[in-house]
């Protein structure tokens, strides 16, 4: 279509300028090829992988996260943490078409959508969003709904009600992940200032990140922390979710092209290289500190790599990819052994050290070594210094409101219904108390 755009607007130039139509003439058949090209075109490759790209996407909350993070806890709390990424998945489906894909994607404001597809209004067997049914947009854009508070729980297993949690996560997504979504992808100020994320630095790590150390501030400290051990009870379960994860992770990225094309491959080429490029720093790392390279260090540092380059995937070239991997593995390992001893926080399964930690360096990274070469603007290697403020400006706006808004939305929910387990029901595990099963 845009060959016969340019073929078309070239060919009403060549009459005009030969006199055998007049200028006035050629105006309204340009203006008219150039509504046609702004008219949107079902293309089935671009479907089909968005289409795949989404189920890759789901993939990595149900089974990935919910297996990472099952074999990160103690066996008496495993099925709780299964159960409360399987649960968010449900829910969080429910609550998009009822509100949240209108408040994140509708139009709206500067701040949020509006209320005009409540309940998937409009979405129809023919509507289309780019080159794709509008219904795969709508069920693609469901996933990150789904996977970013999921990402949250890893901070809070082994205390929080079952009950608060389902509560805590509808009112968040709805209050804090459907507005930033609408900053940064549906329209909003922060997309319109330049804030480069590619598939989610900021809308779905940074604030998951930082909601997740303010959740467990508040819940406070695990029985026993510091005094007990707390290994995980299944590292092969946390290999197999992290391995899901990163194919999953193929779906986040490349898909976030919305189409089948070059972008998306050069998208796909510096996941695979950041993560990989990660895990080594994370292991080389741990290996000079500790004596030893550790199964969940390389894991959790192929994490971390894939969380650093999502906000740059469609921004960069492979070797600012490689970049941000080894940058990543390094702060990420840092903020997940250093920083939370140094504060004394309980983040039980190190979601901000991970996914906040490496959102934050991914996305200022994206200022950096974004390439026009790929699509966009260029970054302070490309002399555009102005765009490594531009990513900060959009940390910042995505720390406060996530912080301040997660803290208020917790400390409501305690006043009404309690936020944590009591102390008997946590020694006891919450697998058996709160769900009646135990893992054999």
């Amino acid at each position: 279509m845009k060959k016969l755009q340019l073929l078309g607007l070239a060919s009403l130039g060549l009459l005009a300028a030969t006199g055998v139509v007049s200028a006035q003439d050629a105006a309204p058949a340009a203006e008219a090829v150039a509504v046609v090209e702004e008219t949107p075109t079902l293309s089935a490759g671009d479907t089909a992988w968005m289409l795949t790209s989404t189920a890759l996407v789901l993939m990595m909350t149900i089974p990935g996260l919910a297996l990472f993070y099952g074999g990160m806890v103690r066996r008496k709390n495993v099925l709780n943490t299964l159960m409360q990424c399987f649960a968010i998945c449900c829910v969080m489906s429910v609550v998009w078409m009822i509100a949240g894909y209108s408040l994140a994607f509708s139009e709206g404001n500067a701040y949020v959508g509006g209320l005009s597809k409540m309940f998937l209004r409009g979405v129809t067997l023919d509507s289309l969003t780019l080159t794709m049914p509008e219904t795969v947009f709508v069920t693609f854009q469901m996933t990150f709904f789904i996977i970013t508070p999921a990402l949250i729980v890893g901070a809070i297993v082994d205390r929080i009600k079952f009950s608060s949690m389902l509560v805590f996560m509808v009112l968040w997504s709805l209050i804090v992940y459907a507005p930033i979504c609408h900053w940064v992808w549906g329209g909003g100020f922060l997309g319109g200032d330049g804030v480069l994320d590619y598939a989610g630095g900021t809308v779905v790590h940074i604030n998951a990140g930082i909601a997740a150390l303010v959740c467990c501030i508040v819940l406070g400290k695990r029985v026993g922390f510091g005094s007990e051990s707390m290994a995980p009870h299944n590292l092969t379960l946390t290999v197999i979710g992290a391995s899901m994860l990163w194919v999953g992770w193929f779906g986040f990225n490349a898909g976030s092209a919305a189409a089948a094309d070059a972008r998306a491959g050069m998208a796909m080429l510096a996941t695979q290289i950041a993560t990989a490029g990660a895990a080594l720093s994370w292991m080389f790392v741990e290996w000079m500190a500790k004596g030893k390279p550790s199964v969940l260090g390389i894991a959790s540092g192929a994490v971390g790599g894939l969380v650093a380059i999502t906000p740059a995937a469609g921004f960069v070239l492979p070797g600012g990819a490689l970049m941000i991997g080894i940058a990543a593995g390094i702060l990420c390992y840092w903020g997940a052994t250093s920083l939370k001893h140094m504060l004394g926080y309980d983040d039980a399964l190190d979601v901000f050290g991970v996914h906040g930690i490496g959102g934050i360096v991914g996305a200022v990274l994206t200022g950096v070594f974004a390439a026009e070469a790929v699509g966009g603007t260029g970054g302070l290697l490309e002399g555009n210094a102005a765009q490594v403020w531009i990513q900060i400006k959009g940390i910042l706006w995505t720390v406060v409101w996530s912080g301040v808004a997660s803290f208020v939305i917790l400390k409501v929910i305690d006043l009404v219904m309690g936020l944590r387990v009591d102390k008997e029901t946590e020694v006891e595990g919450l697998d058996l108390a709160l769900h009646g099963e135990v893992v054999h």
